[in-house]
């Protein structure tokens, strides 16, 4: 787990800080009804961010008596919020007003300034999806972007970088929807352009509401992560074979479950203290690591070995 994640999230709030203020102003001084629906977006992008820096913050909390491994995974709450947010409030909202603006025609004025604003939008909007991406090369420096959403257990900049590249997208819509208006002096392609956003942002918003949900029901470590806490377990002599290996993220941490067939030992404290040997081994090795549970078994008559 990435601990740079609230660089990127400070990124992407300064970032849409400045393009709400001039998504606004350029939306009251024109009249686009996508420009709005990008304000709106930015407006909204920023509290997301705030939402997920709390969230860090919660997750941070000591373990307790009610909740003995810690508040690790509060993190995906608030990530899943951000991104019903994101649904009902970026992209349900740009709908309405783009159907609004399609039911009562209202003349796009100054639309050079609102070419203006958006490409200013598209430099600051890019800047942040760099840093964003700066942090995800620094955990994945060989994967591919795609796999990385697919795979990542960081749920808060799984969702900056999926605003990121909504934004963006969002961005090129509206700067097209703007430029027909101008061309041809049909509103409609403004209202247009305000729907085509929300229904974006809803899409992504989907998407990333659809990988935060996994990550709440509990899913392994990352598959790299398990691969290598599996081959590190198989290489310890004290270890005969590996009967099964659970790993669950826990937020920033990993909790690991091993039963395994150990070599013979003399006596039960002798036993005791080959395990004590390879736990603290697993977790200097591995230092997300921060519980481990370890059974010693034997392999049963129709289990199979290595699960």
């Amino acid at each position: 787990m990435n601990d740079e994640s609230p660089k990127a999230i400070f990124y992407a709030l300064a970032a849409n800080f400045g393009i709400a203020v001039c998504k606004f102003g350029a939306a009251a001084f024109t009249g686009s009804g996508s420009m709005f629906a990008e304000a709106i977006h930015s407006t909204a992008d920023c509290g997301n961010q705030l939402l997920l820096l709390f969230g860090l913050k919660r997750a941070q909390q000591p373990a307790n008596a009610l909740h003995p491994l810690g508040s690790g995974r509060e993190i995906y709450f608030y990530a899943l919020i951000v991104a019903l947010l994101l649904f009902f409030v970026g992209g349900a909202f740009s709908v309405y007003e783009g159907v609004h603006r399609m039911l009562h025609h209202e003349p796009l004025s100054n639309p050079i300034v609102a070419l203006v604003i958006l490409g200013i939008s598209v430099v600051l909007e890019a800047l942040s999806l760099a840093g964003a991406l700066r942090e995800i090369r620094k955990g994945a420096p060989d994967k591919a972007l795609w796999r990385w959403f697919r795979e990542t257990r960081e749920s808060e900049l799984l969702v900056v970088a999926g605003e990121d590249v909504a934004a963006l997208a969002g961005l090129a819509i509206a700067f097209c929807a703007v430029l027909l208006t101008m061309i041809t002096g049909n509103p409609m392609w403004d209202a247009a352009g305000s729907i085509g956003v929300g229904l974006l942002l809803m899409v992504v918003a989907y998407v990333v509401a659809r990988e935060v949900k996994s990550m709440i029901v509990g899913e392994s470590a990352s598959p790299e992560v398990r691969r290598a806490i599996d081959a590190h377990l198989r290489a310890r002599p004290e270890i005969l074979r590996i009967i099964s290996l659970i790993t669950l993220q826990w937020g920033k941490h990993v909790v690991v479950a091993v039963q395994a067939e150990m070599i013979d030992y003399p006596s039960g404290r002798a036993l005791i203290d080959a395990i004590n040997v390879i736990e603290d081994d697993l977790q200097n090795t591995f230092p997300q690591v921060r519980w481990v549970f370890f059974e010693p078994d034997i392999v049963r008559e129709g289990a199979r070995a290595g699960a």
